[in-house]
Formats: C-alpha cells, sequence, structure tokens
C-alpha cells in the first residue's frame, strides 16, 4: 500500500520573497488605512451607538484627527479586520475622513478575540447583553488556548496550569466576580426581548419595561418557547416577575408542569414591593417609646393601640 507523504511545502510568498521582506511583514506598524478596507471584528458584542459622546468623538476626529491608532490585523482574501478602535472607526466616518491611523498585528482568531473584548470592558457604560456576549467570546476563546485538562486534573475545561477556572482567571482582570461572570454569560440563552429588558434595567430609562439580572438569569434557563411565554405574560400584565417568581417558574419547568397558564398564575401573584404600605416618622412617636425599642414591638403596640380606639368608640356609638 502506497504510503501517503506529509510535505511541508513552502508557500509561494516564501519562495519569491527574501528572508528579510518576510520578516518585515511581520512587524508592527502604524499605517493610515483607508476605511473601506477595514472590516468590523465578526459578531463584535459592542453597540456602537450614535449618541451624544459619538458626536462629540467625530467633532474631536474632525479637528484633531484620531489621536490613539486602532488595532488591526490582516485578512486573508485582502483588507483589514478591527481588532480594537471600531468606536474611532465610526467617528472618522462620521467626521468625513477617509483614512485611519491603525497598528497592523499578525494575531490568530482566539488571540484576536481577548485583545477585543479586553480593549472595550475598560469603557464606563456597558450593557449586561454587551458582557454577556463579551465574556462568553472570551471565555470560549481561553479555554480552546489552554486545551483541554490532564486525566490527573479533576478541574473543568478551561483550568490553567495552575488550577484555576478560566472564569477565575477572567475574574481577576474585571471588576466582576467569577460567579457574577457566570451570571451574565447564562444571558445570552434569552430571546431578544427579554435580554433587551435586562439591557433597560441598567439604562434606567423610563417608561421601558425591565428585568433585574438574577430574575433574567433565572428566566434563562427556560427553553425558549417557555421565555415566549414569559414574554407573552409580561406584556400582558404590564409587570415582570420577581426573583423569587422566576425560581419557581424554573423549578415548574423542571418538572414539566410549566405551561401557559401556570405562568399567568405565578405572574399575577401579589409580590411583597407590591404591597401598598403605609410609612410613620419615627420622630413622631419616638417619645411614646424606651430607646431601643424594636420596630416589630412599635409596629405591634401601635395596632393593639388603634384596636383599642376602635374599641372604645363601638361602646361610645353602642351608650347613645
Amino acid at each position: 500500500m502506497a504510503q501517503k507523504l506529509n510535505l511541508n511545502l513552502p508557500s509561494a510568498d516564501d519562495l519569491f520573497s527574501t528572508q528579510d521582506e518576510r520578516d518585515d511583514a511581520k512587524r508592527e506598524r502604524v499605517m493610515d488605512l483607508p476605511l473601506s478596507e477595514i472590516s468590523d471584528f465578526p459578531n463584535h458584542p459592542f453597540k456602537v451607538k450614535m449618541d451624544a459622546e459619538m458626536q462629540e468623538m467625530a467633532e474631536s476626529v474632525k479637528q484633531y484627527g484620531v489621536l490613539v491608532p486602532g488595532l488591526v490585523r490582516r485578512k486573508e482574501g485582502g483588507g483589514y479586520e478591527m481588532v480594537a478602535g471600531h468606536r474611532r472607526k465610526m467617528a472618522s466616518e462620521l467626521a468625513e475622513r477617509g483614512t485611519m491611523p491603525c497598528i497592523i498585528r499578525s494575531l490568530t482568531d482566539d488571540e484576536s478575540t481577548v485583545i477585543m473584548v479586553d480593549s472595550n470592558l475598560q469603557r464606563e457604560k456597558i450593557l449586561p447583553s454587551e458582557k454577556a456576549f463579551a465574556y462568553k467570546m472570551k471565555l470560549d476563546a481561553m479555554r480552546r488556548q489552554v486545551g483541554r485538562p490532564s486525566k490527573e486534573n479533576s478541574r473543568p475545561v478551561g483550568a490553567d496550569l495552575i488550577g484555576k477556572r478560566s472564569d477565575e482567571l477572567l475574574a481577576e482582570k474585571t471588576e466582576d466576580s467569577a460567579r457574577q461572570i457566570q451570571r451574565y454569560v447564562r444571558l445570552t440563552e434569552l430571546i431578544p426581548e427579554l435580554l433587551q429588558m435586562a439591557d433597560n434595567a441598567a439604562v434606567g430609562e423610563k417608561p421601558q419595561i425591565s428585568i433585574a439580572i438574577r430574575p433574567a438569569v433565572e428566566l434563562s434557563y427556560l427553553p425558549k418557547e417557555q421565555q415566549q411565554f414569559v414574554l407573552t405574560a409580561i406584556e400582558s400584565e404590564s409587570c415582570t416577575p420577581s426573583h423569587d417568581q422566576t425560581l419557581r417558574m424554573r423549578e415548574k419547568s423542571q418538572e414539566g408542569l410549566l405551561d401557559e397558564d401556570a405562568f399567568f398564575s405565578i405572574m399575577q401573584e401579589e409580590k411583597p414591593n407590591q404591597v401598598e404600605q403605609f410609612k410613620l416618622p419615627r420622630e413622631k412617636i419616638s417619645r411614646f417609646f424606651a430607646p431601643g425599642t424594636s420596630a416589630e414591638k412599635i409596629e405591634n403596640d401601635i395596632v393593639k393601640g388603634l384596636e383599642l380606639l376602635r374599641q372604645r368608640e363601638r361602646q361610645r356609638n353602642d351608650a347613645r
């Protein structure tokens, strides 16, 4: 049987170029690149918005140019791929500049992903959805770079040589804990409408419907069709579920007992923060109680006093 030979043949570029030329091609350099030749990073998780900050950046670029070069890598089919600098690129387009200064660096897919995420996590305002997909992309890249653990290492895939998981390593470089990073990554399992509600909660703009991170995380464990039920219930009841309600939704889903009727039944329950409360300033009643009296005892004594007052009023009315 003929044996297959594995020959490492040089490329055409290697055959028709000198070593100096090949080394020079690998060196980093800053060049003014045509914007038309720079494409966005695939599945870029960070939104590039046309907001007031972007308008200010465009005015600055128009007057002074791009002061900090972007970072790109060459694409196989020609042109360049933006790794860091998407906002600067948009500002350059708004400023009607045809080129942008960029550092050209030789990077693998995973190296590019890690740099892209790290450079954007430095921003002050980051939406939950942006963190969710950015963390997921970086963790996947880190795990591919590290590889699977040996048979002697019982840690999950992504653990490095000193025994730390990828999310633990990532937490060391961000403001979020490893557990919080896991919560953000779970958000990538939400349907777009529910994920937008999680973003609304972070922005805090009313009257947009919003949902907090913790209940959003619990909803992410529901199948997509059940998440659609939740969305219908939210729109129908004009309120979002509490963390406790989403925990019970998830539990019923795992038991196979969650249908549309069950969703509406849970959603229609009165939540603690929806119960009407009456607040009485403590300084108005402090003279009736000894210092250090607990709030519970004060509440009970006030109720007893009101009951006694009502009883005496009835006695007076009966005596007339």
